[in-house]
């Protein structure tokens, strides 16, 4: 088997194909809930302790100098990320525990047996002459 046919059987493989969509949906996630926490939960919370945007907050290490940018950490960055990671974990939480809700309700109801066969009814028609006599 040459490495393209190999690749080809690997790439078409429907766990592969699952995983490229999933990243890509969540890739696209992602950017979502980072403008959501970004434009929408920042401003308010920066409202409610003082007016700050949390965009700009950082601890100047070394001022600018003419040509040289000021040394900066940005902690307020940081802060951002911190959120849009804790509502992915949550929303991915929140999904897969409806999956395992779906699939633990599925595993609790049982199937109905089999109907008996003709053989079986036969064989239990011939016990239950045989107790009679």
């Amino acid at each position: 088997m040459s490495m393209i046919q190999e690749f080809k059987t690997f790439a078409m493989k429907g766990n592969v194909v699952d995983m490229a969509v999933g990243i890509i949906v969540g890739g696209a996630f992602g950017k979502i809930v980072s403008s959501f926490v970004a434009d929408v939960i920042m401003p308010p919370i920066g409202i409610l302790i003082g007016g700050v945007d949390f965009s700009n907050l950082a601890i100047v290490i070394k001022e600018a100098a003419g040509d040289v940018a000021a040394v900066t950490i940005n902690y307020g960055a940081f802060v951002q990320t911190v959120i849009d990671f804790t509502i992915i974990a949550f929303a991915i939480f929140m999904a897969i525990k409806a999956m395992n809700s779906l699939k633990r309700k599925k595993e609790e109801t049982p199937e109905a047996p089999p109907a008996p066969s003709n053989e079986e009814i036969l064989l239990t028609e011939i016990r239950d002459l045989l107790q009679q006599k």
